[in-house]
């Protein structure tokens, strides 16, 4: 493959934001209460990178969450949420096969990446701020994830957006260390479908 093709590839990868969904088991005892659930086909995560000031964007086909969450008492929820970084789904196939080697998401030997909050804040109606550790490729930092609820039928909408910078998990390695050639910024976009949560 081309350099020009690799780079177009590249790009489209990284969310990372990953945090981009088959993480460990969930953590607290929900005792009677029965544990929201993740549908699957209504939620997404998603992601756009910059290559050379072109917007590049990509998503994950694999992922899931394990949530316990009440809007009554938000301080006591906790989100733990994994990608298979495998999945990732970008325009060209040349992309998603160059994405997932080495000097990129490195699959093989990494393959999820893990976002596990450590606490959760209200900041006014509807929304939250969500603290946590996300770990891709090896590599943790601690962010700051801000979460929208919103009733949508049946379920609860999760939604929000992150902005994370790919060199700080090793994403991009060799030349695309070159933030001239790909940003070092990438944007992570999710919507997770919830059944289960209580009345907001």
């Amino acid at each position: 493959m081309g350099k020009r093709s690799g780079r177009n590839s590249l790009l489209l990868c990284f969310g990372a934001v990953l945090l981009s969904a088959s993480a460990a088991g969930a953590a607290a005892d929900l005792g009677a209460t029965a544990a929201p659930q993740l549908v699957a086909g209504q939620s997404e995560i998603g992601f756009v990178s910059h290559q050379m000031g072109v917007p590049i964007a990509g998503r994950f086909r694999n992922f899931d969450a394990q949530v316990r969450f009440d809007p009554l008492a938000p301080e006591k929820g906790h989100f733990l949420v994994g990608v298979d970084l495998s999945s990732v789904e970008l325009p060209t196939n040349d992309a998603m096969q160059e994405v997932v080697k080495p000097n990129w998401f490195d699959a093989q030997h990494f393959p999820r990446a893990v976002f596990e909050s450590t606490s959760v804040r209200a900041a006014k109606p509807g929304q939250y701020e969500v603290s946590g550790q996300l770990n891709i490729k090896g590599h943790s930092q601690n962010v700051i994830v801000p979460v929208h609820l919103e009733r949508s039928g049946a379920v609860t909408l999760a939604s929000g957006s992150l902005t994370v910078q790919r060199l700080a998990f090793a994403i991009g390695e060799g030349e695309w260390t070159d933030t001239s050639l790909v940003a070092d910024e990438v944007q992570i976009n999710f919507r997770l479908a919830l059944s289960g949560v209580p009345a907001i």
